[in-house]
């Protein structure tokens, strides 16, 4: 073996990218050229086959370094040449009405059928258009939301506005004045089970019967304080401003010693009405209240918490009535300061916010 072979199959052995079987092969002539070890102690050794041993070197002798690669294989060819399959990935990526249908999204199923009907193809299995469209990285059975704000100056002066409150909650912290962010889970269903649930068994998860029975709904207000991620919770009757002003006028009154209270919230009709922004009028510059920008609700950190606290304490309940479940919620929230409260790492600031909407609106 000359040192140019040697040090290449070196490199391949202490390469962790190099595939094992590769590796394998390296090794067994590294080894046979060195000493010519005893052929069975190396298959044993590296669990192979004497006759691999013995196979791979002729093939080395034959073929050099190529001797450690596969050799190229005939296979069946490719039904479907590159065009076909690239005819495939556009139909897929058409929306079935442009084509005259009325369906809303492809399977496989009806893009193979299309495909037929519309000449792309002869025949073809809904497990070919499959693994065509994986390897394009297309996949027309899923698809997810999205929400558009408006990327306007309204848009980036309140949004600079709560970022603003975010990036500099411990400067406001010390001077005295709060931050709160304030959602509400409107219209929760207080639902019973018609057959209680059956316990995780091992080897078997949780069961929930699908049948319910409908005890009325909960409006549930929850008010965090974003410094030590601590929260309020409230059960209104409805998601009004008339149920929200007594609410509000509680929440103010628990930080009356704050030098100023930072309110977050959305444009929620019970927000925007005359009777909360007459509310808010009347304690004068002590409240200023932030609202987020249309579609950016996301900006309010208590919807974030409303989401774990959700998770927690509201997935798989089981009320047996409406005040059961607002007993609930009560306890729920006091749980949760206990076990969970934390401030939010809030790490998207004014200079991101700047630099994204410059980008979308460019």
């Amino acid at each position: 073996m000359s040192e140019s072979d040697r040090t290449a199959l070196c490199r391949v052995v202490h390469d962790g990218r190099s595939e094992q079987r590769v590796a394998r092969r390296a090794r067994i002539l590294l080894a046979m050229a060195d000493q010519a070890p005893a052929v069975a102690e190396l298959a044993d050794h590296l669990e192979v086959s004497r006759k691999a041993v013995w196979a791979l070197c002729r093939r080395y002798e034959e073929r050099g370094l190529q001797a450690i690669h596969d050799a190229a294989r005939s296979g069946r060819p490719r039904v479907f040449p590159p065009l076909q399959r690239v005819q495939i990935e556009q139909l897929a990526c058409c929306e079935p009405a442009g084509v005259g249908l009325a369906m809303t999204h492809w399977s496989t199923r009806s893009l193979a059928k299309v495909a037929e009907e519309r000449g792309v193809v002869p025949k073809i299995a809904h497990s070919t258009v499959s693994l065509i469209l994986s390897a394009a990285d297309l996949q027309p059975h899923r698809y997810r939301y999205w929400k558009t704000p408006t990327l306007n100056e309204q848009f980036v002066e309140r949004a600079s506005k709560i970022l603003n409150c975010y990036e500099h909650m411990g400067t406001l912290w010390q001077q005295g004045e709060l931050v709160i962010s304030l959602d509400e889970m409107p219209n929760l269903q207080a639902l019973e089970r018609r057959v209680p649930r059956k316990a995780m068994r091992p080897g078997l998860m949780e069961r929930v019967e699908f049948e319910y029975i409908r005890h009325g709904t909960v409006n549930f207000l929850a008010a965090l304080l974003v410094h030590d991620g601590r929260m309020r919770g409230w059960c209104l009757d409805k998601n009004d401003s008339a149920h929200l002003g007594p609410v509000l006028g509680e929440l103010l009154a628990e930080f009356k010693s704050a030098r100023k209270i930072h309110l977050i919230w959305d444009g929620g009709p019970s927000h925007t009405s005359k009777a909360t922004q007459g509310l808010l009028a009347s304690y004068g510059a002590w409240v200023q209240a932030l609202m987020t920008p249309a579609h950016a609700s996301w900006l309010n950190q208590a919807e974030l918490l409303l989401r774990g606290f959700g998770a927690r304490y509201l997935n798989r309940y089981d009320s047996k009535s409406r005040e059961h479940l607002i007993s609930h919620l009560g306890e729920g929230w006091h749980e949760y300061n206990h076990l969970f409260a934390h401030p939010f790492q809030w790490s998207w600031t004014t200079r991101d916010m700047e630099e994204w909407v410059a980008r979308h609106v460019s």
